[in-house]
C-alpha cells in the first residue's frame, strides 16, 4: 500500500494486515518519509524491508508506525532474534522453488513469529509468480506461516485447501489484487477477504 486514498478504500474492507514497502528498488516503496494513516485497531501495519541495518528498522519502526516487519532479505535469525526482543513482531520471509531445503527455516525457531513463503523471482517480492504448495509437504510446521506469491482471489481457497493439516497462518497478497503497483483492486481485496473468513 503507499496512496492515501486506497489505503482508506482497502482499510475500510478489514483486512487484519497492510504491508508497506520500504524497499527502494521496489515500484511500490512507500518514499522518504512516509507515514501511515490512521487505521483501526485490527489492522496490524507491516513495514517490509530488505537487507536494512537495525537502526533503520528500528526508526521506521517509530517514524511510519509499524506494528510489525516482514523481512525479505538476507537477515539471520540472530538479526531477527534482535529485532523480536525489542518488542517488534517478525516475518521472515523465504523464497521458494521446488529445490528449496526446508532446512533452512530450523534456525529460525522461537526467533521469529511467522514465515513467510512466497516464490523465488527476479525480486524479493512482488513477482506475480507462485510455487506449487504441495512442496510445503517438506516443511515441518514448527512456525506458523504465511502463504505468497502470485495469489489472486479466483484460485484462493483452492491454495488453502492444498495446504490443509499444514500450519497456515495466513495468506499474503499482493500484485494477484493489484490495478497497478501499490494500487489495489478493491473488489478483488474484498473477494479475498471474503474467501479466506469462509474457510473453517
Amino acid at each position: 500500500m503507499r496512496d492515501l486514498d486506497n489505503i482508506g478504500t482497502v482499510a475500510a474492507l478489514s483486512p487484519d494486515y497492510l504491508g508497506f514497502i520500504e524497499y527502494t528498488r521496489s515500484p511500490r516503496f512507500v518514499g522518504a518519509g512516509f507515514r501511515t494513516p490512521e487505521l483501526a485497531d485490527s489492522i496490524r501495519r507491516v513495514g517490509v524491508f530488505v537487507n536494512e541495518s537495525i537502526d533503520v528498522i528500528e526508526g521506521r519502526i517509530t517514524s511510519a508506525r509499524y506494528d510489525a516487519v516482514q523481512l525479505h532479505g538476507e537477515e539471520g535469525p540472530d538479526f531477527c532474534a534482535r529485532l523480536r526482543d525489542k518488542g517488534v513482531p517478525v516475518i521472515k520471509v523465504f523464497r521458494v522453488d521446488d529445490e528449496f531445503d526446508f532446512d533452512e527455516t530450523k534456525a529460525y525457531f522461537n526467533k521469529v513469529d511467522q514465515l513467510l513463503f512466497d516464490a523465488r523471482g527476479k525480486q524479493p517480492g512482488g513477482n506475480g509468480i507462485r510455487f506449487d504448495p504441495h512442496t510445503l509437504q517438506r516443511y515441518d510446521q514448527r512456525i506458523p506461516f504465511f502463504l505468497s506469491g502470485g495469489l489472486q482471489p479466483e484460485t484462493l481457497l483452492e491454495d488453502i485447501a492444498n495446504l490443509s493439516g499444514m500450519n497456515l497462518y495466513g495468506v499474503d497478497l499482493n500484485s494477484g489484487v493489484e490495478r497497478a503497483p501499490a494500487i489495489k483492486d478493491p473488489d478483488r481485496v474484498r473477494a479475498s477477504i471474503q474467501h479466506v473468513r469462509s474457510v473453517k
